[in-house]
């Protein structure tokens, strides 16, 4: 049987899956890649027709297994656009007496915070992003430390329930198991940026279609993580209200489209060509392109807080297809403020293709890369062979009822179908963990770190709503 790691991204100008093998040398060999146009069903990086969203995942699906030659029984899912929203929360504990912390007492902070309700939205990750020691602050657990109060500050990472109910039942209902899932501008964040860029502070910009994301770190701690609902597609739109078709609009953006323009380059005599017969002034094209480039660059601008204005050493990194736009990080200067800017038109990882939408590096593909990076379990089915009659036989029915709702372990989304195959083993530890199971629960737990994946309160989404 072969073995393969399949990651599905769902844009909104494209729905992208791709098939890769990691090789011993830490490489990953892209095996088959399909697309589907995603504008018609997602936006804002949100389901927003699940019929159209099933047919396309069902297409990409085929697209890739008659490429492998294999079935495919899992893949791997991103989950991001304005589905996500990190919101700050703080928990304090207030000491009778002056006394030193314990791991007991993180561990309540941290219970506490993961406990928070939002309405319509549940928590997906926490990171900690400090503790505050009376009135001191510190970044690591202060155990043992003497106080009298004892505060922790946290980012929680935020969805819509509806959102994710909707993107879980498009995956059902095209008959495809999700073996993971990860929080998209996360994954993507490992896969681009440098260790030095996250500890000395940075801001990831995922330029995208209909959507800005916004991430920035810190110190190696994701400090805040926002989306903004403005994306490439805004400038087509623009240029569409001049009554351009909107495909015209698009080719023209593509073609001549610059996020800045010098005064002194601009022909008051050019002409761009729409059709035969038609034209745009090429002052009134820079005028609309700029205007809304520089909307969404204020608008990420207005996103850093100000107390990291000063601290992002690693300055600004833009991915994603808007990334491609002409003069782009020369726009990013002018209306950040920010002298050191650069773009990441690839993931860090060694990838190894022949595929032309790979090699181009126009950082369109970076963020399912990622997703299929972070991959570390084989998502291959049966090999696909023809019986007598030259059909193909149907998936078995371990494969095809696999699309149930996922359960967790060890901070990995899980489907029934793993739960199963896992079940003899945990029978059998089922005796030695509870003879272990005071010991462990005596023993601190540990730190926190930033996890790309759900975490166990995910189980909820799924969960019937309490009248």
């Amino acid at each position: 049987m072969a073995e393969f790691t399949v990651a599905i991204e769902l844009g909104s100008s494209k729905i992208t899956g791709i098939v890769g093998r990691k090789n011993t040398d830490g490489s990953i060999s892209v095996l088959a890649i399909a697309q589907e146009n995603g504008e018609a069903c997602i936006r804002n990086g949100v389901v927003r027709n699940i019929e159209k969203t099933v047919q396309a995942l069902s297409n990409i699906i085929k697209k890739l297994e008659a490429t492998l030659k294999a079935h495919i029984a899992h893949v791997y899912v991103g989950f991001g656009g304005q589905s996500i929203i990190g919101v700050k929360n703080t928990n304090v504990r207030e000491l009778s007496t002056e006394s030193e912390v314990t791991q007991d007492m993180i561990n309540e902070l941290m219970d506490a915070n993961r406990s928070m309700q939002y309405p319509d939205k549940q928590i997906l990750d926490a990171v900690t992003l400090e503790y505050k020691v009376d009135n001191q602050y510190q970044a690591e657990p202060p155990v043992g430390v003497p106080c009298k109060r004892l505060e922790g500050n946290f980012l929680n990472i935020l969805c819509r329930k509806e959102f994710y109910r909707r993107l879980k039942k498009c995956f059902d209902q095209a008959n495809i198991s999700i073996l993971d899932m990860y929080i998209s501008p996360l994954a993507l964040a490992d896969s681009v940026l440098t260790e030095a860029e996250k500890r000395g502070g940075c801001a990831l910009v995922d330029l995208g279609a209909d959507t800005t994301t916004v991430s920035i770190f810190h110190r190696n701690i994701l400090r805040k993580l926002s989306v903004i609902p403005l994306g490439s597609s805004n400038i087509t739109k623009d240029l569409a209200s001049l009554q351009i078709e909107e495909s015209d609009a698009e080719r023209l953006k593509l073609k001549y489209a610059s996020a800045f323009t010098d005064g002194n380059d601009i022909d008051t005599t050019k002409h761009y060509a729409i059709e035969s017969d038609r034209f745009i002034e090429m002052s009134k094209f820079v005028e609309i392109v700029e205007a809304r480039t520089r909307e969404i660059i204020e608008n990420v601008k207005s996103l850093i807080p100000e107390e990291y204005t000063d601290k992002l050493l690693g300055g600004i990194i833009l991915t994603g297809g808007g990334s491609n736009m002409n003069n782009i990080e020369r726009a990013f200067r002018l209306y950040t403020h920010i002298e050191k800017i650069r773009t990441a038109k690839f993931v860090n990882d060694t990838i190894k293709s022949s595929n032309p939408l790979v090699n181009a590096k126009d950082g369109r593909l970076c963020t399912v890369l990622a997703i299929l990076a972070k991959g570390d379990q084989n998502c291959a089915g049966n090999d696909i062979t023809s019986n007598l009659f030259g059909n193909i036989p149907e998936k078995s029915a371990t494969q095809t009822d696999q699309a149930t709702s996922p359960q967790v372990a060890n901070g990995r989304i899980i489907d029934d179908t793993e739960h199963t195959q896992n079940k003899a083993k945990v029978e059998v530890k089922e005796k030695t963990e509870a003879d272990n199971r005071n010991e462990q629960e005596s023993k601190p737990k540990q730190p926190r770190k930033l996890l790309n994946k759900f975490k166990s309160i995910f189980n909820k989404l799924t969960a019937p709503e309490e009248e």
